[in-house]
């Protein structure tokens, strides 16, 4: 029902985006194309005008000249010469059909005294008319019929115009010579080109809406896609994938949502895995405490030999899960949102305590355990999780070397960071393994033995604060020399 509604208001705005587009450029169309017919109409009459006025002159100093220039005007002479004038007149343009300039002569009254037709003359422009014998030049008038629009609903109707030029009749009489235009011609064209014009922008119309709604066609396919993706993501389904075709901004949304489908698999790839291992972890010591408190319940109570050992047993099995939970807790608050300090303390001093702790820690060893030179190094950041990163490193390296080793922890300054070294001289990591050792429980196989034990815990967390304070943690290792992490954090 969304999808429908979506779609019929795509089609509404569609349809209204190309009324308005294709309306408005057949209207400017109708509107140049109708200026440029009454263009032709006002100027046409003005061109007739300005020719036969000169060409009336001369007939009427003909008539004069037929006279003499020595004798008077008579009322007989007079009206002999302006009778052979209109007959010239009426020689020279004949009778014009309606689409052709209409000519007329009138006296200074404005009585016709010669019309090419009945719609020669133009009523109601006598004042018109006066203006130009006053001024003695020529001048126009427009007597309009309709709006320029009227041919949009109907038969066009454009203006009628009319060039009034002063002339001087045979006997020296003033009168007007008069061109009248009416538009026919201009209007039919008009009114032909209205038909294909409104087909055209009828067919234009409905190939833009079909243009768009197959655009919008395809949009609406692969928001169907995402919405499918998203639906499938939400059930759990995270190997569905969407089609990233094409160079455009949804194939780079297609990516972008690709991408982050691909992160959530990771993420819960990572989750089972976790759980999975945690699971397992938690088994060994849950089940080694179920066995002796079996023991325990059966026969071994009334062996003191055999309680110490179960009671000692279910100590140690418990140990190693509060160390498992703690762990566990550490990595769950290492993935959350935390607020890191920043204070300006020495690196060399924060080294020598985590120094000195696993030195306490792992004494029985014998480890030749060597620490920062002497002197200060000033930083600025979080001392704390500093010291819990040197920590983690320093355990392992005491860890996974044997009696007698070394182990060295070193600092130096690189640019605007801080560098912390730790080598050691233990059993070393596989090359295959180093690109896993900072994932949550992993540990290589020549990690796995009762006397290390461990969770595969330490760098993932190590490796987790490092990120946190901005840092980056490296390793080297040769397997059977030694191995040296190394750890840069930014010096504030």
């Amino acid at each position: 029902m969304e999808r429908s509604s979506l779609r019929t208001r795509l089609l509404a705005v569609s349809v209204l985006f190309s009324v308005l587009t294709v309306g408005g450029i057949s209207l400017t169309s109708y509107m140049i194309v109708t200026d440029s017919m009454a263009s032709v109409a006002r100027d046409r009459p003005v061109r007739v005008a300005s020719v036969n006025a000169r060409v009336l002159d001369i007939q009427a100093r003909e008539s004069e000249g037929n006279i003499g220039l020595d004798e008077e005007w008579s009322a007989e002479s007079q009206e002999a010469a302006l009778t052979e004038y209109l007959d010239q007149a009426s020689t020279i343009f004949g009778e014009r059909a309606p689409s052709e300039p209409q000519i007329a002569i009138l006296d200074s009254d404005f009585v016709p005294l010669w019309t090419s037709s009945d719609i020669a003359v133009v009523a109601g422009i006598e004042g018109q008319r006066r203006s130009a014998l006053e001024l003695g030049e020529q001048t126009a008038s427009a007597i309009e019929r309709g709006s320029m629009f009227s041919g949009l609903i109907g038969p066009t109707v454009l203006d009628v115009h009319v060039v009034h030029t002063p002339v001087v009749l045979p006997g020296g009489e003033p009168g007007l010579f008069e061109v009248a235009y009416y538009p026919f011609r201009e209007e039919a064209v008009i009114d032909s080109i209205r038909p294909p014009m409104f087909a055209l922008a009828v067919f234009a119309m409905l190939i833009m809406v079909v243009m768009m709604q197959t655009s919008m066609g395809w949009v609406l396919r692969l928001v169907n896609e995402l919405r499918r993706t998203a639906d499938s993501v939400d059930a759990g389904q995270l190997d569905v994938r969407l089609p990233e075709g094409g160079e455009h901004e949804i194939g780079e949304l297609a990516r972008s949502i690709n991408g982050l489908i691909e992160r959530l698999h990771q993420r819960a790839e990572m989750q089972a895995r976790f759980v999975a291992d945690a699971s397992h972890e938690l088994s060994t010591p849950v089940a080694g405490i179920r066995g002796y408190t079996n023991i325990l319940r059966a026969w071994g109570g009334e062996d003191p030999e055999v309680r110490s050992e179960a009671i000692a047993a279910i100590d140690r099995e418990s140990r190693r899960m509060a160390r498992l939970c703690g762990n566990l807790l550490s990595l769950v608050r290492s993935d959350q949102v935390v607020h890191v300090k920043s204070v300006q303390f020495d690196a060399n001093a924060v080294a020598r305590e985590a120094l000195a702790a696993a030195a306490t820690h792992h004494h029985e060893k014998g480890l030749d355990i060597v620490g920062p030179a002497e002197g200060q190094l000033f930083m600025t950041s979080d001392p704390d999780r500093v010291e819990d990163v040197l920590s983690v490193l320093l355990d392992n390296a005491c860890k996974y070397t044997l009696e007698g080793g070394r182990v060295e922890l070193s600092t130096r300054r690189e640019q605007d960071s801080i560098v912390f070294e730790i080598s050691d001289t233990g059993a070393g990591i596989p090359l295959e393994d180093l690109p896993n050792i900072f994932e949550r429980f992993y540990r290589s196989d020549a990690s796995r033995t009762e006397a290390t034990g461990g969770f595969g815990l330490g760098l993932a967390i190590a490796k987790t604060t490092v990120d946190v304070l901005h840092g980056s943690m490296g390793v080297t290792s040769t397997v059977g020399e030694g191995s040296v992490f190394t750890v840069r954090v930014p010096r504030g």
